[in-house]
């Protein structure tokens, strides 16, 4: 069975709900592992008021029981506090769109009276549901090796310039509230981001997400929906106001020569029958399938289209023009953005694993998984010989 999930909830309503179909059993569950994520989600300079009312806990009350998964669906909620401000209050009418959010085009799809039907679910604060999910498919992938990370390369104009190993670049950035491993940068990230406090204005910005150990052989050349590239930048392009994602310099790549781009084969020295690429400019992905290095992907965050600055736009409830209310929201939530794909990543990869091994519990996975093939030379016999395609294509011509 595939992996699958869907989650439920508003963004004021009392609480978000997850159920995750087609987690294998006997996986140990970390409940403080996946407090820690929901934890790191809500951190990050430029963030609004919300994130000092939340408090995000995971309740598993499903597919869980003496702290190993049962091979059930998995029911996770986590409470808004936020609601208890909502509850009893006459909720005034939202007519006026606001230019970049949900709130006209999904009026327009769905006939709401009233545009904070929109507002409630598009909000990103649907996205404590996905870092739940997420969490749960981080520990399956972490119990075979597999970590993911991420961290803040450009927030607006500013860009990081540190260069170190994908480990290092982790730790630093859980030390930095713009998530950023640069601290020089960092330092004109905060500036920035201030700068454009003071003009009411927001930012947006570029994370990479990171995952190391992936086995090689994960996703399909066969079919365009079995392309792990495909299910990778549409997880990421799926978290709101994320406007663009790029395995490895993809775009970088567009402007160089085939010859510069392709990653050369070879045999690493100290071990002759292991297959090496010398580089990484394919981002870990080959032809839709992982090649066992190191996964890179990026995306780009438009800024948040909530600003003080009020902007035009027309009145539905009176046909005039008018200007935008503010909501309260973000100046810049790139780095929060930048663990809600962790979280995203997580799932796919997962998924992508589960579809490889197959098996319904974790030691049937763990056998499968010691007997994958690798970058190996011994792995990939050649037969050799001549062979015919053999299609009966004798009616062919009529």
């Amino acid at each position: 069975m595939p992996l699958r999930f869907l989650t439920a909830g508003e963004s004021h309503g009392p609480e978000l709900t997850a159920i995750l179909e087609g987690m294998p059993a006997g996986l140990p569950i970390d409940r403080a592992a996946l407090d820690l994520l929901m934890a790191r989600r809500q951190k990050g300079f430029g963030s609004g008021g919300r994130m000092a009312i939340e408090r995000d806990r995971v309740r598993i009350t499903a597919g869980v029981m003496a702290g190993r998964t049962t091979g059930a669906p998995i029911a996770l909620t986590i409470p808004n506090k936020d609601y208890e401000s909502w509850r009893d209050r006459d909720v005034e009418a939202l007519t006026v769109p606001r230019p970049g959010h949900a709130d006209l085009s999904a009026t327009v799809k769905y006939g709401y009276g009233d545009l904070r039907l929109a507002l409630e679910r598009a909000s990103a604060r649907e996205l404590a549901a996905r870092a739940a999910v997420g969490g749960i498919c981080a520990q399956l992938l972490a119990h075979f090796g597999v970590v993911i990370g991420s961290y803040v390369v450009q927030i607006g104009d500013v860009a990081m310039a540190a260069d170190a190993g994908y480990p290092a670049l982790f730790a630093a950035a859980e030390t930095s509230d713009v998530r950023c491993p640069d601290p020089a940068a960092a330092a004109r990230m905060h500036a920035a981001i201030q700068a454009a406090a003071r003009d009411r204005d927001t930012l947006g910005g570029v994370f990479e997400v990171v995952a190391l150990g992936v086995p090689p052989g994960l996703g399909s050349h066969v079919h365009w929906d079995r392309r792990l590239t495909g299910r990778l930048l549409g997880a990421v392009t799926s978290i709101p106001a994320i406007k663009g994602a790029e395995i490895g310099p993809a775009f970088a790549n567009a402007a160089r020569r085939g010859t510069a781009v392709h990653d050369r084969f070879g045999l690493d020295a100290a071990d002759p029958d292991r297959i090496v690429r010398a580089g990484s400019h394919g981002g870990g992905l080959e032809g839709g399938i992982t090649t066992g290095d190191p996964i890179v992907i990026r995306g780009a965050m438009k800024p948040i289209s909530t600003t003080l600055t009020p902007l035009p736009s027309v009145d539905l409830a009176t046909g005039r023009a008018a200007v935008t209310r503010y909501e309260r929201s973000d100046i810049c939530a790139v780095p929060r953005a930048a663990v809600a794909a962790e979280a995203m990543v997580a799932f796919v990869l997962a998924d992508a694993l589960l579809e490889k091994l197959g098996g319904d519990r974790m030691a049937e996975l763990d056998e499968r998984f010691a007997r994958l093939r690798g970058n190996r030379v011994s792995d990939v016999p050649m037969d050799g010989g001549t062979w015919r395609f053999g299609y009966d294509d004798k009616g062919r011509d009529g």
